[in-house]
């Protein structure tokens, strides 16, 4: 009995062969996003920014570094005794420490600008996580509709074959003139330039995919035009918590910690010092205390324009607020407009204006062959059912990123 054992290189070949029959899964909206969280450089940024700002508040209400003093006190001169260390009995070598301790309101404040710097850059890391998803949902719902749009050519161009057929048809049976011919033509080069403008769109909107998920954007798309519900009641009430009107909050916070520590500034540090002092033995050796405290005696030309200056950037950072309040509250009016309007076209399209097309094609090319009208009305007619297809595919478009802005701005924001 012979046992029949297959060579490495067919083995190769068949694992190679079996590997590439796997099916590759195609880049889901949930999978494009999960990756813009893992790949964007700028949700790396923003935790290395969380993570700096929690190690600057560690030490926030931390004491300075005490200093070394090392020092040589009433050396002499003049006379016999000039550059002796041992020749004067107020001659010392001195050894010391001195810690400076600012007020407790000063650290107090320091902390609570710490804190607050952390909360900022927490929000900041949110809003940046939220516009990053947000992006990514736009970049991928615009690389499908493209996707889509030329899917389409496909049956174009065996449409526009069936009529060339029918065209010659007609003619070769003395039914029409030879010029009609060259319809068909050129509606196809027509259909070739739109198709070729698509390719370029597909190029750019992959550029911008990749921007966000790296090189998977170039992968396949699977999936349909997203259509998050839309509640616009919801939207209204929930306007303070747009994520970028929440990162005031904290930016808030540190302006008025900012002025609390600029306050702060008029309370008097202290510090002390101790200093051993050697002489020569037959003197004896010395150890020195001293206490000393600042005196913050010109206020309104040293602290108050800081504390000033501190109250008028917080004044800037609230009416920066109102404004920003205004401007998401006129957003939200324009894209809830934006999104009926939306809804009404696109229903619009599919009960209405798609079937007319159709059936507007359909009688054309049914008078064509009955000698009832010419080559020129269904051409046009073929066109406007064309222009019909990729509009509904524009309209589905446009209100799959209406709903993808608002989501990711109010909804998006909970996750």
């Amino acid at each position: 009995m012979y046992i029949f054992f297959p060579s490495p290189v067919r083995l190769f070949g068949a694992l190679l062969a079996a590997l590439c029959s796997v099916p590759v899964a195609a880049l889901t909206l949930d999978e494009a996003l999960r990756l813009a969280e893992r790949e964007a450089p700028s949700l790396t940024a923003q935790a290395a920014q969380v993570a700096a700002a929690r190690s600057l508040a560690i030490p926030a209400g931390e004491l300075p570094d005490p200093k070394l003093l090392l020092g040589l006190q009433n050396l002499p001169i003049e006379g016999d005794n000039r550059g002796r260390l041992d020749g004067e009995p107020m001659t010392m070598q001195m050894l010391g420490v001195t810690q400076d301790v600012p007020s407790r309101a000063k650290r107090n404040a320091r902390i609570e600008v710490a804190e607050a710097g952390v909360k900022r850059a927490t929000q900041a890391q949110r809003v940046e996580r939220l516009k990053v998803r947000r992006e990514t949902a736009l970049a991928w719902i615009e690389a499908l509709a493209v996707e889509q749009k030329l899917g389409l050519f496909q049956d174009l161009y065996a449409e526009n074959t069936l009529l060339s057929k029918a065209v010659s048809a007609r003619i070769s049976a003395g039914r029409g003139p030879a010029a009609d011919s060259i319809g068909p033509k050129q509606e196809a080069a027509l259909l070739a330039e739109q198709e070729d403008q698509l390719v370029q769109q597909r190029v750019q909107q992959r550029a911008v995919l990749r921007r966000w998920i790296g090189p998977r954007g170039d992968e396949s798309l699977s999936g349909q035009l997203p259509n998050w519900p839309v509640n616009a009641a919801h939207y209204q009430h929930n306007l303070q918590r747009h994520p970028e009107l929440a990162l005031f909050d904290p930016m808030a916070a540190e302006a008025q910690a900012a002025i609390r520590q600029a306050v702060a500034e008029k309370t008097p540090d202290w510090s002390w010092q101790l200093a051993y002092q050697n002489r020569d033995a037959v003197y004896g050796d010395m150890l020195s205390v001293q206490v000393s405290f600042d005196l913050p005696l010109f206020p309104a030309s040293r602290q108050s324009p800081r504390i000033a200056a501190k109250q008028a950037q917080l004044n800037q950072l609230e009416a920066e607020r109102s404004a920003a309040e205004r401007a998401h509250a006129q957003q939200l009016a324009s894209d809830l407009a934006e999104y009926q309007r939306l809804e009404r076209a696109l229903r619009r399209s599919q009960d209405s204006l798609l079937p007319l097309a159709e059936e507007k094609v359909a009688l054309s090319l049914a008078d064509y062959r009955s000698g009832a009208a010419d080559l020129a009305s269904v051409i046009a007619a073929r066109r406007e059912l064309i222009e019909t297809r990729l509009k509904h595919i524009d309209f589905a478009q446009a209100r799959a990123l209406t709903s993808a802005r608002l989501y990711f701005a109010y909804e998006g924001a909970e996750q």
